[in-house]
């Protein structure tokens, strides 16, 4: 194992204890049922860019579930129907052009080093996905972030909502949904905690306006002629 490995999994250690992952993914599967369900459909092929501790992945209801992640201790974390992947999300070798219907990333494209490979992350996407596939990106936005974005030591790429449709657009997708403020920066901020708080919070978009500081962006790989 790498120094720069062992130092990212202490990092990550001290920054999301295991005993809180279950609160985690409470939160996250009303987030999957009451929101991002509405973009993906029971008998799509998803892949989870970055799936980490596999909050979305493991959550949201699909016919065919895949974590991508170089980190291989992913697989812990992974449900039994997640087949995980550790490949570079710039050359996802093992998934074959025009193959998925849904491309999700939450909270990732900020640990990559520069915009290029943000690019080349976002043209992989582009590369995977079937004509009607949608790509939906999650990120801190820089914007309303300016200080705290870079409390964390491992941030390196600051993105708006703006900069993400453009590299989209880039890499030949296509945006079809932008919320420049849609969820708070970190489960640990003012997030309710509840389900049936974070339930109600989804439910007012005036909310969001307020307590928002993450961007959500859907883009479509459009079907060719």
């Amino acid at each position: 194992m790498s120094e720069s490995k062992v130092e990212l999994d202490k990092l990550y250690n001290q920054r999301f204890p295991e005993a809180a992952l279950a609160q985690k993914h409470a939160i996250w599967k009303v987030l999957c049922s009451d929101f991002f369900s509405r973009y993906v459909k029971p008998t799509d092929t998803v892949v989870d860019i970055g799936a980490g501790y596999c909050e979305f992945i493991n959550n949201i209801q699909a016919g065919k579930k895949i974590a991508v992640d170089l980190n291989p201790d992913v697989r812990r974390f992974a449900a039994a129907d997640v087949h995980v992947i550790n490949e570079s999300c710039t050359a996802i070798r093992e998934l074959d052009s025009n193959s998925v219907d849904v491309v999700f990333m939450s909270n990732f494209l900020e640990h990559l080093p520069s915009k290029d490979m943000v690019l080349d992350t976002f043209r992989e996407c582009q590369r995977i996905l079937r004509p009607g596939g949608r790509v939906m990106v999650l990120q801190p936005n820089i914007r309303y972030l300016p200080g705290e974005y870079w409390d964390y030591f491992d941030h390196h790429t600051p993105l708006t909502e703006r900069s993400l449709v453009e590299g989209l657009q880039l890499a030949g997708l296509t945006p079809t949904t932008v919320i420049a403020k849609f969820l708070p920066y970190t489960t640990k901020s003012r997030l309710p905690q509840a389900a049936w708080l974070v339930q109600l919070y989804l439910k007012v978009p005036l909310a969001w306006h307020v307590l928002g500081k993450q961007a959500f962006v859907v883009a479509e790989q459009r079907a060719a002629g």
